[in-house]
């Protein structure tokens, strides 16, 4: 079937007590190799500007549908469900980029794939909720599939630029989406969790040879109240993932800054692909 994304899905990391240790991609390793140091020079004059805090922002709205489908789930069925759930982004108004895909790995919320979506504003988010189109793939094309899914959705910022806003042009073909939700403790919100968040947040401005964009924010979903944050990550590949989540700089900050005052968390991933390839 011709769909734009393949769905498929890397390996769940359950944090925070197991993290992916890479020992021959190690981050300054990678750093170091003059093929790299000339990704890196090209991709921090391309990209680093768009996470920079001197760079006009853009306020955009993150939203996460999480979905836990039936066991015996058909190939055709997971078809029908992921490309109904792909071209609403054609029948409404208010979606500027959409990502998803399949989880392959068990994880301790048995979730089984994964929907992203950015909307300008958050207005355009409630009357997508509402949309009577979208009410009716969820009813026939969804639920019908799956018995459960958690709904996240946060304010964050991007680059003011079009490629930036609508996650369009080459660097957004491809890639892997990492998507980590959390719950932080009761009591530190604000005053902890926010410069652990930018603490990860800094991490990420070094590596832009690995990543192409990420957000953070503040979960306001009224349906879904079980985490307290989300983050979404396009890394460039599945290699610069590996080497980002193994890498010493993300595990300290995680372990010294993050897993103190985190309650639960979850993680997983996804690849994307060029549009165009098929579900194989």
């Amino acid at each position: 079937m011709g769909f734009a994304m393949q769905c498929s899905i890397c390996l769940p990391l359950p944090f925070p007590k197991t993290l992916l240790s890479l020992h021959p991609h190690h981050w300054n390793r990678f750093k170091a190799s003059p093929k790299n140091q000339r990704m890196l020079l090209a991709a921090a004059n391309d990209d680093l500007s768009s996470n920079l805090p001197s760079a006009k922002k853009r306020k955009v709205v993150e939203h996460l549908c999480l979905l836990k489908a039936k066991d015996e789930l058909s190939q055709e069925e997971e078809n029908d469900m992921l490309d109904h759930l792909y071209t609403t982004q054609y029948q409404m108004g208010g979606v500027v980029a959409i990502s998803l895909g399949r989880i392959s790995d068990p994880n301790p919320e048995h979730l089984t794939h994964a929907l992203y979506m950015r909307f300008q504003r958050k207005e355009s988010l409630d009357k997508f909720y509402d949309n009577p189109f979208y009410l009716k793939v969820l009813k026939e094309h969804v639920m019908t599939y799956c018995h459960g899914l958690i709904n996240v959705d946060y304010e964050s910022e991007v680059e003011d630029e079009m490629l930036s806003i609508f996650r369009k042009g080459e660097e957004f073909n491809q890639g892997v989406e990492f998507v980590l939700l959390i719950s932080f403790n009761n009591g530190v919100l604000g005053n902890l969790a926010e410069p652990a968040l930018a603490s990860l947040a800094s991490v990420m401005l070094e590596a832009p040879s690995l990543i192409v964009q990420f957000t953070h924010g503040l979960n306001f979903s009224p349906s879904s109240k079980e985490y307290t944050h989300g983050v979404v990550v396009r890394f460039r590949s599945v290699e610069a993932f590996e080497i980002f989540i193994g890498s010493k700089e993300y595990k300290d900050v995680w372990h010294s800054e993050l897993e103190p005052i985190v309650q639960k968390s979850l993680s997983l991933h996804y690849s994307v692909d060029p549009v165009g390839t098929e579900i194989m």
